[in-house]
């Protein structure tokens, strides 16, 4: 592997968001989203499923001081299992118990860390003193080792990693040492990193190669990156070696989770066992993508995480295989992946039901993490034009227009009568949800949105790179010098980009993505182009002022280099058609329907603008595209309106009748961007639509 070629994120703190999309998300996320969390965390919203999270760390804090004053005389409880999920007998009347999932630490670490990215976008006094208040009550629990999870702290210490599979200890550290990196990068206070170490330091003493250390691994994942992580904020080597012995032994023979006592995992005609987990093979010899999706791909970018650091070419490789596999077999035209409910899994090759897909928010978070790996390893634009895609479509919608609802599910086809009458779609929710018991989701949303910067932009020794195009400004010292960024764009409704480099005559090179959707436009550009003299570059990108660089053209990205003056201006221009595209021929639930992009955002039909009974339209394979500005509440979109045909049924009551007697009148269909819907209140929503030939 040619580490030359490798790119790191920018720091946050280098960064300014700027853009007048994203901004507002990333205000949404500061404003209502964090404040909302908080209070969720403390049990404190009405009608909203309790926490418990905070509630659990001042026990096990009281039961860490009452254990410190009684020294020897302090008796440990003795571990008593009580569910995965423990509820309280009488709500009304809590005793000093652990309440809550398994995991349930994990909330408060999620939060602490989308409080760090966006204090490094907002300094917010009030927000930090709260955060630091809560990082007190956290620490307060750590034990004297350094374990840190308070389900085994107030339930017994006697059995602590014992249940690897099942009870997240090392899922929750993983997120806790997320969190306590973006904290002190954002902050430069140490409290909760240095606990987050003490914790590692307690898990690396447990587990690894050595004679006597466990040799066991995550059952949830995420460990692996986050060993990463602290790995490179502390410089300890240990928390890297300890990420690739969890990563090298997964999946290996004797399985591991069969030692611990798994007795229902036991068998199968071919001997494999633990695909939910992703387990069943040794990782460098898994080619499909299986399980349990957000552990998937959290697994797949602590492997990506890896392969960087250590050189190791059959690791990315694999990763490579496992990519293409989820984008090329297994993910909806969202960015969205796990099609079954069941086990929130990824399913067969192909298999990508609209009315019953799961694709969990949290899935398409991690598909993100999992595409700028990649790129830091290979700046590829397919990485990039994927966790685009994911990013306005499977996460977005995830969240309301006025961040304060939340879906854990994001179908592309949705029948409010079914969600309530079928119960294969009982997972499916018409609206978006206050909170949930398991509130994975609404927390992840905020730590991508506000540390969205450190996906749009990487850089190595010499280049810059822009993989999304969102408005910012970067500060950089490239050569001992001074350099500086501004990008304006007009994503996700234009297709215009202006970038602005203010350098003391300094050479290096700007990497500017071409997007997979300007494929659309591109002849009708490039002709305009030609006529002008300016540079014509494939798939639909307009260079105005091209002649003033040295450009080549690598792996979907433009590289422009110069000596760069005070102040020099890119002006890019990106075929931005409205197009209908279809699925493979082998995604049976997609065979004879067309779905509607335009840009990196997929738009869907709602009742709200086209009436009850999605499912007897048809749009017209010919047509033309009418684009006008709209509005969702008080938030600004772009609609489509194309020529479509409307079913009508016979005036008969039978069930079933002639084909003769079948009618279509035309129509005009109204298309909404995906991330929006659901946010006019509950109606009918579809994504891919029957296509109309004639």
């Amino acid at each position: 592997m040619d580490k030359s070629k490798f790119t790191a994120p920018i720091s946050l703190s280098q960064i300014q968001i700027t853009d007048s999309f994203w901004k507002n998300e990333m205000e949404l996320v500061r404003t209502e989203v964090i404040p909302y969390q908080w209070a969720a965390l403390n049990d404190s919203v009405e009608g909203a499923a309790p926490s418990y999270c905070m509630r659990n760390f001042k026990i096990a804090g009281k039961m860490n001081r009452e254990k410190q004053q009684k020294g020897e005389s302090y008796i440990e409880p003795k571990y008593t299992f009580r569910g995965f999920e423990a509820l309280p007998e009488n709500p009304d009347k809590l005793e000093d118990k652990f309440y809550g999932f398994v995991f349930q630490d994990s909330d408060f670490s999620k939060w602490i860390e989308a409080v760090g990215y966006s204090l490094t976008q907002h300094p917010d006094a009030k927000l930090e003193k709260l955060a630091d208040s809560a990082i007190d009550i956290v620490c307060a629990a750590q034990q004297d080792d350094g374990y840190l999870d308070t389900y085994y702290i107030i339930n017994g210490k006697d059995k602590i990693f014992t249940n690897l599979r099942d009870h997240h200890e090392l899922y929750c550290f993983g997120h806790l040492a997320e969190g306590a990196v973006a904290y002190y990068q954002a902050t430069g206070k140490d409290k909760l990193l240095r606990a987050a170490e003490r914790f590692a330091d307690c898990i690396y003493k447990h587990f690894g190669a050595g004679e006597g250390k466990c040799k066991g691994y995550p059952g949830h994942e995420i460990a692996e990156m986050a060993l990463v992580r602290l790995y490179e904020v502390t410089g300890d080597k240990k928390y890297l070696e300890l990420s690739r012995f969890f990563i090298d032994q997964r999946g290996t023979k004797p399985y591991y989770f069969d030692m611990e006592g798994h007795p229902e995992e036991k068998g199968g005609a071919d001997g494999l066992r633990y695909f939910y987990h992703q387990a069943h093979l040794p990782v460098r010899e898994q080619t499909e993508a299986v399980g349990h999706a957000v552990r998937a791909v959290y697994l797949y970018s602590g492997m990506a995480d890896v392969a960087r650091l250590t050189g190791d070419e059959s690791l990315f490789a694999a990763c490579g295989r496992l990519w293409d596999n989820i984008v090329n077999k297994k993910m909806y035209i969202t960015g969205a992946i796990g099609a079954t409910h069941i086990g929130e899994a990824f399913s067969f090759e192909y298999d990508l039901p609209n009315d019953t897909a799961y694709a969990e928010t949290c899935a398409s978070i991690g598909l993100i993490f999992f595409a700028r790996r990649m790129l830091e390893i290979k700046p590829d634009a397919k990485y990039a034009d994927v966790m685009e895609r994911a990013l306005y479509n499977g996460v977005l919608s995830g969240m309301a227009l006025d961040g304060k609802s939340f879906f854990y599910v994001n179908p592309l086809e949705v029948n409010p009568a079914a969600c309530r009458k079928d119960e294969r779609k009982f997972h499916v929710k018409p609206v978006r949800q206050k909170w949930f018991g398991c509130a994975c989701c609404p927390p992840n949303i905020a730590r991508l949105i506000s540390s969205v910067g450190a996906y749009a932009y990487t850089e190595n020794d010499n280049t810059l790179f822009v993989h999304l195009y969102i408005g910012g400004k970067l500060t950089k010292n490239i050569g001992g010098k001074n350099v500086s960024v501004d990008i304006s764009s007009q994503l996700p409704w234009e297709g215009n980009v202006e970038i602005k480099v203010r350098a003391e005559h300094t050479k290096f090179r700007l990497a500017l993505r071409i997007p997979d959707w300007c494929a659309a436009g591109a002849e009708e550009v490039c002709g305009d182009n030609a006529q002008r003299g300016n540079i014509c570059l494939p798939l639909g990108c307009k260079i105005e002022n091209a002649d003033e660089f040295n450009i080549e053209e690598k792996d979907g990205y433009i590289y422009l280099s110069k000596q760069w003056t005070d102040e020099d201006t890119v002006r890019l221009e990106f075929a931005m058609k409205a197009m209908l595209v279809s699925a493979s021929a082998a995604v049976r639930e997609d065979i004879g329907k067309a779905a509607l992009i335009r840009g990196p955002l997929v738009y869907c039909l709602e009742e709200k603008d086209n009436g009850k009974n999605l499912h007897l339209l048809s749009v017209k394979a010919k047509n033309s595209f009418e684009i006008s500005d709209s509005k969702i509440g008080d938030n600004y979109i772009k609609k489509i309106t194309v020529l479509g045909a409307a079913q009508i049924a016979a005036d008969c009551t039978a069930l079933y009748n002639p084909l003769g007697t079948l009618r279509e009148k035309d129509v005009t269909l109204t298309y909404v961007p995906y991330y929006t819907w659901a946010n006019r209140g509950e109606n009918e929503m579809q994504v891919w639509t029957r296509v109309k030939y004639n």
